[in-house]
């Protein structure tokens, strides 16, 4: 009978791992980490259902990958996380499992669902062998374990344990808080937890991220209006018109959003910042794609170049070239050499050789963020 839930932890902010991408999002081949790990467990076992619990920013991108799992958004704590994701469980147990532990050999998972019904809470922990100094004082090494994840539990016995307003490091404390049970079995140095980007090396089970190239194209056009600051690139140009647009208008930008986005497949700019969003009006054009290239890095690419088309009759583009490229170079985190601008008319053909709006299209490609490059990482890879 399969009686078990599998839920996923992954949204965490890596705020220790000191990296441009997040450790969920770093790639297996092209696979992420959080996929990966998803993939493999699920491979070990049948479950009732896996659940992913995705930083709410990052859900519906993380949709984009996989059919096979319920996705739930998470909170800002461990414990909210797990709450979320209780409410869609409906199995005797649940296996809960952190994306930091990739690469949790099968054993393991097999040990944690035959001892299902030895204790309200199954973990798995690891000896220490090195001595250990607790307050100042040397205490006996063989009373200490280090807990790992995954672990299983009574579902029921862990939403009681739950209710607490305390906050807990993982199941079992909870689980003991409420003077539940716990059966401890061997873990697995394996299963060594990812926290810092020292700790890189225990990704022995994951492949070199794959080479390949992503590129997007974005175009965007926005008509011109009197007596509002022309803005392109992050740039405010010295003329008495400029774009009606929700925002500031920056069509240079809106377009490059766009092409970031394509090349992440992330879907466009609108699924981000609807204009019919009262918090997005008037709104610095800048803000938005500090937004958009911090979710690019954070989900494991690097912007690797730019190459933008500027379709206008007016204004002149080539005097504010430079301004642009260096407003850019700092928004995306790219060299300037890495930016190209373009600009061109339309013969006065159009709308836009009447002198009433401007065209950009913008080219964007990205690469994986080669996290096995890090400077922790041992060369023998």
């Amino acid at each position: 009978m399969i009686d078990t839930t599998l839920v996923l932890l992954s949204a965490g902010e890596s705020n220790r791992f000191e990296l441009s991408s997040k450790k969920q999002w770093l790639r297996s081949d092209d696979t992420p980490l959080w996929l990966e790990l998803a993939n493999r467990i699920s491979s070990y076992s049948q479950f009732c259902k896996t659940i992913i619990v995705s930083h709410k920013n990052e859900i519906n991108y993380m949709k984009n990958f996989s059919d096979d799992f319920m996705y739930v958004e998470g909170g800002n704590t461990r414990q909210i996380s797990m709450d979320n994701a209780l409410k869609n469980v409906d199995s005797k147990f649940v296996l809960f499992t952190d994306v930091a532990r990739a690469c949790v050999p099968e054993f393991i998972i097999q040990n944690l669902l035959s001892s299902k019904n030895m204790a309200d809470c199954i973990v798995p922990y690891i000896n220490v062998s090195d001595t250990v100094v607790y307050n100042d004082n040397t205490i006996n090494r063989n009373d200490v374990k280090l807990l790992q994840t995954p672990q299983l539990s009574n579902t029921s016995i862990l939403r009681k344990a739950l209710v607490s307003k305390e906050d807990f490091t993982d199941d079992s404390s909870a689980i003991k808080n409420i003077n539940g049970s716990v059966h401890y079995i061997n873990g697995s140095k394996l299963s060594s937890k990812l926290t810092f980007c020292d700790e890189l090396n225990y990704l022995s089970c994951l492949k070199k991220p794959s080479n390949d190239t992503f590129v997007g194209t974005g175009i965007d056009i926005h008509p011109f209006i009197k007596d509002k600051a022309m803005v392109l690139g992050g740039v405010t140009l010295p003329y008495d018109y400029g774009f009606k647009a929700h925002s500031d208008g920056d069509v240079l930008i809106h377009s490059l959003i766009d092409a970031i986005l394509g090349a992440m497949g992330a879907g466009d700019i609108g699924e981000y910042f609807p204009d019919d969003d009262e918090k997005y009006k008037n709104i610095d054009s800048k803000t938005l794609l500090k937004k958009i290239v911090d979710f690019t890095y954070k989900t494991g690419f690097e912007i690797k170049n730019v190459d933008l088309t500027i379709l206008a009759e007016i204004p002149k583009i080539n005097p504010h070239k430079g301004d642009i490229k260096v407003s850019l170079s700092n928004l995306l985190n790219i060299k300037k050499n890495k930016i190209n601008i373009k600009a061109t008319t339309s013969e006065k053909l159009g709308f836009v050789g009447r002198e009433e709006a401007v065209v950009v299209q913008s080219i964007c490609t990205l690469k994986y963020y080669d996290w096995t490059k890090n400077e922790y990482i041992n060369t023998r890879r």
